[in-house]
């Protein structure tokens, strides 16, 4: 990319994705010749950690799989198909060979889990795992393997719902990280008629940038009503959560649908108990037909967290991802979860005749009634765009690996892997705060995997309200994010992308080594002391 200068860097700011943005900040970075440092790019979302023991159980698992090929069928370098018969009793014969104890008593607690706990036939359960690890076949069922699908679900029961028995049954479509599920959500919206060209949803703000940008594509072109999370005093520390009065405009039946991220992006601040009740009220006393859609990758960070499709199953379709915790970006590995009674199919059954008839001759291939085809069953047929049905889903490799991460969680009753995630993320954001010079109290609903800070209230907070605001007029963000990458090589993100404060940028806190956080806070603390010298 050819270097920008600083006049076109300031044109294109806000008027392309911050994702984009981002790119042209390392580039100016690395433009620098003379540059010998190394570029602190804290605006990437991925963490710089891995689970390691469901990767070596995947890939011990998965020499397993190819002797069972081979087992049937072996002529040079072609191999046949794994037989099901014997072959759970074939797999324990093999995990005595195995020199790696702790990936040998994974593997066996993992199918134990499977047989024990969820009633699973060993050789059917195990003949899952070796068919979907070799691939040979398309998913099927295309939603999620069968066996797998129920795994999944006792994760995500676990680590969104806290316990809370519910009844009835969650169904999970195995997808292509968060992000696909996010798209083909919208779509399969728009092609069932829950949502219309030029309807009226809402935004809980900050959130994913993503969704902002979705709903002003042509094809949606929704009118987007924003709810703003406000600083609120939970339990005496300070938290940006949502007013009673700002969630009231869901009492309007003009909006549709309710896209909240939970904990948020990019503060990473998890809804309030408070919060959560006022919204929980507000959809079950006026707005019963209200869709709700939460997005919870960042839930595992947080304490406690009870995402709200445990109160509110119903109306809420959740997305998740399991990229954040296990770091897996790379893999691409997320769910969309819907509760089997749910407002999106009760929706569907009270359209019209003209667009159930419409929907009829959509979904015909299935060789079934449109009628008899759940809301999650067509998100699945949208994807790919309903004639390839039978080739849609997660690929069957994808999904072991999948259960093996859950399988993981669900076997650390300790949960030592998850304090051990939540203690780096806290730790670096400690070190960025000795490094800014600025006292640190930690907010409980804080999941620490990204923090937002406002420039503007820091100004105003140490140099008075006059400094901020002759800072605000004489200079930008978008200055301040340009002197990062220049002078300091830090990239970061502005937290207006995400329709936060315009002051404001994000800092991962999961990418970076701990040491990199204090060179960030110094950075930031050395640009605001030289404008306050500038300015004076």
């Amino acid at each position: 990319m050819t270097c920008l200068t600083r006049r076109e860097v300031e044109s294109l700011y806000n008027k392309i994705s911050g994702f984009e943005f981002k790119e042209i900040l390392i580039s100016i970075a690395k433009s620098k010749k003379e540059n010998r440092k190394p570029i602190l790019d804290a605006g990437r979302g991925n963490p710089n950690w891995t689970a390691a023991l469901p990767r070596q159980a995947f890939f011990i698992f998965g020499q397993f799989a190819v002797l069972e090929t081979q087992r049937t069928w072996k002529e040079e370098d072609l191999a046949g198909m794994p037989k099901r018969k014997g072959i759970a009793q074939r797999l324990d014969q093999f995990l005595e060979t195995c020199q790696d104890e702790k990936v040998r008593t994974f593997l066996s607690a993992f199918i134990d889990y499977g047989v024990k706990k969820l009633n699973f036939d060993r050789d059917f359960w195990v003949y899952e795992l070796v068919n979907g690890i070799i691939g040979d076949h398309y998913p099927f069922p295309d939603r999620s393997l069968i066996h797998i699908e129920k795994v999944v679900r006792d994760y995500l029961l676990q680590e969104l719902c806290q316990g809370v028995e519910i009844e009835g049954q969650f169904n999970i479509f195995s997808v292509e990280g968060g992000a696909a599920g996010m798209c083909y959500l919208f779509d399969s919206l728009v092609h069932n008629h829950l949502l219309h060209k030029g309807d009226k949803i809402a935004l809980m703000t900050p959130i994913f940038t993503p969704y902002l940008e979705i709903p002003h594509l042509p094809d949606y072109a929704f009118e987007v009503v924003y709810i703003k999370a406000t600083p609120l005093e939970v339990n005496g520390v300070k938290s940006m959560q949502y007013t009673k009065e700002a969630l009231e405009v869901l009492k309007d039946s003009s909006i549709k649908a309710v896209f909240i991220v939970n904990p948020n992006n990019p503060l990473s601040i998890a809804m309030s108990d408070a919060s959560k009740a006022d919204f929980i009220k507000i959809v079950k006393e006026d707005r019963p037909d209200l869709m709700v859609v939460t997005d919870d990758v960042y839930s595992t960070f947080v304490p406690g967290f009870r995402s709200l499709i445990a109160d509110l199953p119903y109306n809420t379709l959740c997305i998740y991802s399991l990229s954040k915790y296990f770091g897996v970006t790379g893999w691409r590995l997320g769910t969309i979860m819907l509760h089997e009674d749910n407002v999106f199919d009760e929706l569907i059954c009270n359209l019209n005749q003209e667009d159930k008839d419409e929907l009829e001759k959509r979904y015909t291939s299935l060789g079934r009634h449109a009628e008899d085809v759940t809301f999650i069953d067509r998100i699945v047929a949208d994807s790919r765009l309903v004639a390839l049905n039978h080739t849609a889903g997660l690929s069957t490799p994808q999904q072991v690996q999948m259960a093996f991460f859950c399988g993981f969680a669900l076997l650390d009753k300790g949960n030592r892997y998850k304090e051990m995630t939540r203690e780096i993320c806290i730790r670096r954001k400690n070190i960025l705060y000795q490094g800014l010079q600025r006292n640190l109290v930690q907010d409980p609903h804080d999941a620490c995997y990204y923090t937002e800070i406002d420039l503007y209230e820091w100004a105003k907070e140490e140099w008075g309200m006059t400094y901020a605001t002759d800072m605000d007029k004489a200079y930008k963000c978008v200055d301040f994010l340009y002197e990062l990458a220049h002078s300091h090589n830090v990239i970061l993100l502005s937290g207006d992308g995400f329709a936060s404060s315009k002051w404001s940028v994000r800092v991962s806190l999961a990418n970076l080594n701990d040491e990199d956080y204090f060179i960030i806070g110094k950075a930031i603390r050395s640009i605001m002391n030289h404008w306050k010298e500038t300015l004076n």
